[in-house]
């Protein structure tokens, strides 16, 4: 079965400030190779007053949770906590019974959440540093930027504006060099 690559990010407006809500989004770019190209798909949501840490759970939760049936996922972010968290943490924290050495789990209803989901899918998470040049995490922030904003919600996996997002782009002088059109091994190794 073919590896199903999923660019997840979040955004949380405001979260500087104590005294009001901090609307938050999550969204990503999900990408296929069938037949030497991608089927690409979106999925974005948004919370009224929530943290960046919430939603980068809720982006991950929710794309798996869309994938119709079990498969090998590569899920990229560039939050070190969902991605420390699936990968260093999670397991230590279900041997103690869901608890922490330095007290309570933050957004364990959360984790819990993820916990089931990562076990229909083989899912390698892989951390990427935000905002530098990454076009598919630069999409994933646009998603996600752009659902905080409006306090929308795709529904689930909708057509893919990624395309169009990456020719603004290059119109712009940016991503000229981004093999748009390659296979999995030469874009990922």
């Amino acid at each position: 079965m073919e590896t199903v690559f999923v660019h997840a990010d979040e955004s949380c407006l405001g979260n500087q400030f104590q005294d009001r809500a901090s609307p938050g989004g999550a969204g990503g770019l999900v990408e296929a190779w069938k037949d030497g190209g991608w089927e690409r798909r979106d999925y974005w949501l948004s919370e009224p007053d929530t943290t960046n840490n919430r939603m980068a759970l809720r982006s991950a939760i929710e794309v798996l949770r869309a994938l119709t049936r079990p498969c090998p996922v590569r899920l990229v972010s560039d939050s070190q906590y969902l991605v420390k968290g699936i990968n260093e943490w999670m397991a230590g924290w279900k041997a103690r019974g869901w608890k922490r050495k330095a007290g309570p789990i933050e957004n364990l209803e959360l984790w819990k959440q993820l916990d089931a989901e990562l076990t229909r899918h083989e899912v390698e998470a892989t951390w990427v540093r935000g905002h530098v040049g990454h076009p598919e995490n630069e999409y994933g922030d646009f998603l996600a930027t752009r659902a905080a904003k409006e306090q929308t919600a795709s529904g689930g996996l909708v057509p893919s504006g990624f395309a169009s997002w990456l020719e603004g782009q290059r119109a712009k002088g940016r991503y000229l060099d981004y093999r748009d059109g390659a296979p999995p091994a030469e874009r990922f190794g």
